[in-house]
């Protein structure tokens, strides 16, 4: 079973280590922690039927300094039941582990220790905030798309800068769909009904469900439905307001889309560009990545540059431009020019596994700053937090933190500046 060996293995131990070695300089604009969530399975019974993405939640972390590397922290979110092992983002000054398909938030003191299941974004129907949650940095306002197994309609649920619930809005659906990640521009919420959904409680591929997009106003209201062709959407880069067109790139794969077995799809970067009668829909770049990732202050807003990232997670080699199919790779990182259409590429070494990568702006340019990601070395058997400049992507790191022990393949994390 891959998805309990190698880069995904679960660790069983939570472990402290403070004043990490350090290859390379640590920026000093570099003050806060870098955590990142992810399943931590661990007592599986039968592996042979086990799925990636279950398991207990368990949070990374690296606390930056003054150009140190102050500590690192593993730690399970022990809440009763099933743990939240999707992402971790901050709001309202305060810390939480999100998790989607009804499981609430929990939330983390500042050494990532649990103070407790939370009702973020909690509604008067159960649902709460869902694990890809999308913030408005010019509101401060935390936008949801939350759905629950056995639900007939889906919640967008707005939360204030404070941490209180503003506006909810119920959207009917036929069926209860898994709609890990949505769309938010200044003026809309674009949503994914697509055939992965849920029949009953079990999720899976349903072919006869039709695949289209809807459009609603952000302060709520009725939803514009456009169909489109089959497929299957991952994950969403960024989306903004174009006159009266929406412009979102997001991370597409052809269906059928297991959730037993995702590595199995080939992910790829699109463009699709919303129009009140139809959906033009352009490929940005067809190698395979997923994990996109952008300056977040771009966030719901024209942007110019996007970061990706090709795991083990796919397995599919992917080549740089110009590079023959012998000399392709599976772990690098990609860096979008999505205004001059161009990429560059950041490869890492044979048999290192790269994760999610995520910006830490150190400056008012939209480049201007750093991309940070945990790499599974498999020299030491342990990971690497690496540091990129952003605008020398394909150059040597600036730093590689050596963690005392390996971070397994997981989901999402954010850089959360100190307060």
């Amino acid at each position: 079973m891959r998805y309990l060996e190698g880069p995904f293995a679960p660790v069983t131990e939570e472990v402290t280590a403070y004043d990490l070695p350090v290859t390379g300089r640590i920026p000093v604009e570099l003050n806060g922690r870098y955590l990142r969530n992810g399943p931590n399975p661990l007592g599986v019974e039968d592996p042979v039927v086990h799925i990636w993405g279950m398991g207990q939640g368990m949070v990374h972390g690296v606390r930056l300094r003054d150009g140190r590397a102050e500590w690192y922290r593993n730690r399970f979110v022990r809440v009763p039941g099933f743990a939240p092992m999707v992402h971790v983002i901050e709001h309202a000054q305060r810390t939480f582990a999100m998790a989607e398909g009804g499981l609430p938030p929990a939330e983390l003191d500042e050494e990532l220790n649990t103070v407790g299941v939370c009702d973020l974004g909690g509604t008067a129907e159960g649902f709460t905030a869902g694990a890809h949650s999308k913030h408005d940095p010019l509101t401060g306002e935390l936008h949801a798309l939350s759905y629950m197994p056995g639900r007939d309609f889906v919640q967008h649920i707005v939360t204030d800068a404070g941490g209180s619930v503003v506006r909810t809005t119920a959207i009917p659906m036929p069926r209860t769909p898994f709609m890990h990640d949505f769309a938010l521009t200044e003026n809309h919420v674009v949503l994914w009904d697509t055939p992965l959904g849920f029949d009953g409680f079990d999720c899976g591929w349903l072919p006869e469900h039709p695949t289209r997009v809807g459009v609603m106003p952000r302060t709520g209201g009725d939803v514009r439905w456009l169909d489109i062709d089959p497929i299957h959407v991952s994950h969403t880069l960024n989306a903004y307001d174009d006159g009266d067109s929406i412009v979102v790139d997001l991370v597409t794969a052809e269906g059928p889309f297991d959730p037993a077995d995702p590595g199995a799809i080939r992910p790829m970067l699109d463009r699709w560009t919303i129009e009140q009668d139809g959906i033009r829909q352009r490929r940005v770049d067809d190698r395979p990545q997923d994990f996109p990732r952008v300056n977040e202050a771009r966030a719901t807003r024209p942007y110019r540059y996007g970061y990706s990232a090709a795991t083990a997670l796919y397995g599919i080699p992917f080549a740089p431009e110009g590079t023959p199919p012998d000399g392709a790779f599976t772990n690098a990182l990609v860096k979008h020019d999505l205004e001059r259409g161009t990429a560059e590429v950041h490869a890492f070494g044979k048999d290192e596994a790269v994760g999610e990568a995520v910006f830490a702006a150190a400056g008012q340019g939209e480049d201007e700053g750093y991309l940070l990601t945990y790499l599974h070395n498999p020299l030491r058997n342990a990971s690497d937090l690496v540091i990129l400049s952003a605008q020398d992507f394909t150059g040597e790191p600036v730093a590689r933190v050596h963690l005392p022990v390996r971070v397994p393949l997981g989901l999402h994390g954010n850089w959360l500046p100190a307060r």
